[in-house]
């Protein structure tokens, strides 16, 4: 009986609660009905989350709050402090179009735009913290995509170009009717920052994609106006991802025909709530970020888990700490990587130079730099100094003779000038050829050590200004020009190799005490075959002046022996004239270039004649400048070889004909100055940066070359 007593009472109990629940849905429904949807102007079905001001509270949201206006029968929307004009809705891909209020209303003043609109203007999302911070927003993917900008710029003088179209002021009372207002929009061409010089800007706005369609040129403004003024699209995606997904949840449109979105949670720095492992990560770019902006205000109230703070940390001080660390290593590793290499560089090419002078069995000796230094007294006494370093005067331990040491400073990083002058000198026992006693090569350290020739270069004893005691006669200067063709034809045909030296000079001329002419500096040399084969060259090497044409125009011949020919011609002309053969301060061409006057008095058979000389010496002359002519001249064919060089030197002066006038160049043509015709005299002023000799005359009788005594 007590049973069914409790069971009844628990069945009444049910009963009465369902009816008070019903009576509670009951009253609230009275009191809360369903908002309906509503209309303004052409804007229909109006529903959540957008409103009107005439709505009920509790319908839609007062972020996305619209008003009507019933003047001009259109739907304003407030955004950023100015209201625009609300073209369409969109529920599916959640995006309203907008376009400014003055693009549509203003015709007086052809439609300017009132209020200044940018990409800037819409807040970026960066993080889950501005996810509903800003009730609109442009595309997050791509915030240019959907829209682009048009300015109207304010110029003081009229434009013609085809981006600038003209706006008809002519009934706006407030800019001015005389104003010069252009709009530009914005292309794939042209960008709203290429403004012209006086003009500026008086106000931009955003349109459609639609505006790139219409292109550039020959675009009318009420054609842009009509695109402008359909208006640019933004989107309130966001706020529904929150609410359908989550605080910080992103979420894309997966079916614009219903509307249905997808949450996406796959991006860590969306969801740092929701794991503990990003928001570890995401304290971790919070404190990069601090660090790199030096800004500490994100790290004075973290917001997050835990996780959040210690990731911080770790981004703002471990993390660039363990950076820091590993780049200095790697700088250090780097910089022991480089020396290393330098190391081995060297060692490689001081392997080299020693394989070399090993497998050539080559007489010069070795000696170590101790040695040199002692040789050479620490130095002391300096013989002269060049391009490639300094030579030294020195005495052999052993034996007490004078010699040259000639340290180099100055070296191919291969080691392939040093290996030139070894190996070419090194092998090579004729009497106008300097030897080559000994070499040392240490690391960075290169010296060779010469016979020591007591009367120095031979440049000296024909160029100098300075008052020296031996004054060579031109009977001495014939020998020295012969014993220098003999080293030369030494060189091409009494080695085992033909060796060139491409550097003949009076520097290069070493006078031993009998005034014996000794060839050196074999720096710039080559060895070559005997077969006559031409000589391969990646580039002209030389001194200009005594360089052969055919190192500079490749279409007068091959590189030969014949190169060494032409300098010595060079060479001999000076020596017999003991002048340089450029006077670019002569007042006539004719006058320029010494071998041209010669050859022009063999031409008109003018006698040359030394003052102060014998019959003898005079033949002497005409004898080395005719042999000089034949070396110059400019096809290497046309010159003769060393060993017929020596046979002219050797010969006599009626054997010898007159060549071929000389050239700069190929195919150069020469006019003698009109004023030498009628001058019984021509003078050739010496330069102290060329002879160095003062008081030469020429006459066209007679050539005299007056040397101050």
């Amino acid at each position: 009986m007590a049973k069914e007593t409790s069971n009844s009472f628990f069945k009444l109990s049910i009963f009465i609660s369902t009816i008070i629940l019903s009576f509670q849905l009951t009253h609230s429904t009275k009191h809360r009905q369903p908002c309906p949807p509503s209309s303004c102007g052409k804007i229909h079905n109006i529903t959540h989350p957008f409103r009107l001001k005439t709505d009920p509270t509790h319908c839609g949201d007062p972020r996305y709050e619209l008003e009507c206006n019933s003047n001009n029968n259109s739907t304003l929307l407030s955004l950023f402090s100015a209201k625009y004009h609300v073209q369409h809705i969109d529920y599916n891909t959640y995006k309203i179009t907008l376009t400014d209020p003055g693009v549509v209303e203003d015709a007086t003043c052809s439609f300017i735009p009132r209020y200044f609109l940018s990409y800037r203007s819409f807040k970026p999302i960066f993080g889950p913290e501005d996810f509903g911070s800003e009730p609109f927003t442009l595309n997050r993917s791509n915030p240019y995509s959907g829209v682009r900008r048009v300015a109207y710029f304010n110029c003081t003088n009229p434009v013609t170009s085809p981006n600038y179209v003209k706006v008809d002021m002519s009934n706006c009372t407030e800019y001015g009717r005389n104003e010069h207002v252009y709009v530009v929009f914005e292309t794939a061409e042209f960008r709203v920052s290429h403004v012209k010089v006086g003009c500026g800007l008086k106000v931009a706005t955003l349109a459609g994609t639609r505006l790139s369609e219409i292109g550039n040129g020959n675009v009318s403004y009420e054609e842009i106006r009509r695109v402008v003024g359909e208006g640019f699209e933004v989107s309130w995606l966001p706020i529904v991802c929150e609410d359908e997904c989550g605080k910080g949840i992103d979420c894309k449109v997966v079916d614009e025909k219903s509307g249905q979105i997808k949450c996406d949670k796959r991006y860590c720095h969306y969801i740092y709530e929701t794991t503990d492992k990003c928001a570890y990560l995401r304290g971790i770019i919070v404190g990069i970020y601090s660090l790199r902006s030096f800004n500490t205000r994100l790290l004075d109230n973290p917001v997050g888990p835990p996780y959040l703070s210690s990731g911080t940390d770790m981004g703002r001080y471990i993390l660039p700490t363990f950076v820091a660390i590993r780049y200095l290593i790697g700088v250090a590793l780097l910089l022991l990587l480089l020396i290393y290499k330098w190391r081995r560089r060297h060692l490689s090419i001081y392997e080299n130079i020693e394989s070399f002078l090993l497998d050539n069995n080559l007489n010069p000796i070795r000696y170590e730099y101790k040695e040199i230094k002692k040789m050479s007294g620490g130095f002391n006494v300096k013989l002269g100094q060049g391009g490639f370093g300094s030579v030294y005067k020195g005495k052999l331990r052993s034996s007490g003779v004078d010699v040259a040491i000639k340290m180099l400073s100055k070296f191919n990083p291969n080691g392939q000038d040093f290996i030139n002058e070894v190996a070419t000198i090194g092998r090579i026992h004729h009497v106008n050829v300097v030897r080559l006693i000994g070499y040392c090569v240490e690391g960075k350290k290169r010296a060779l050590v010469y016979e020591f020739m007591p009367n120095g270069s031979l440049d000296k004893y024909i160029f100098s200004k300075e008052e020296i005691n031996i004054h060579l006669s031109h009977a001495k200067i014939y020998e020295i020009s012969l014993g220098i063709a003999q080293g030369i034809a030494y060189l091409h045909q009494g080695c085992d190799m033909q060796i060139l030296h491409f550097d003949i000079k009076p520097h290069n001329i070493l006078l031993d005490e009998h005034f014996i002419p000794k060839v050196s500096d074999f720096g710039l040399a080559r060895l070559y075959p005997l077969d006559g084969s031409i000589a391969p060259l990646t580039a002209a090497r030389g001194t200009l002046g005594y360089m052969a044409p055919e190192l500079f125009y490749k279409n007068i011949g091959g590189l030969s022996y014949k190169v060494d020919v032409y300098s010595f011609g060079m060479l001999l002309m000076e020596m017999t004239s003991k002048r340089k053969n450029s006077n670019p301060h002569a007042e006539h061409s004719s006058q320029a270039y010494f071998p041209f006057w010669i050859h022009d008095q063999f031409l008109e058979e003018k006698d040359i004649e030394i003052e102060n000389a014998s019959n003898e010496d005079n033949a002497i002359a005409k004898k080395m400048f005719l042999v000089a002519l034949w070396c110059i001249q400019l096809k290497p064919t046309d010159r003769p070889s060393m060993s017929k060089v020596v046979e002219m030197l050797e010969g006599k002066t009626e054997s010898l004909e007159i060549p071929p006038r000389p050239s700069y160049y190929p195919q150069e043509k020469f006019q003698h100055d009109d004023d030498n015709d009628n001058s019984d005299q021509t003078s050739w002023s010496g330069s102290s940066s060329f002879d160095g000799h003062h008081g030469q005359t020429i006459t066209n009788r007679q050539w005299r070359i007056v040397l101050e005594k």
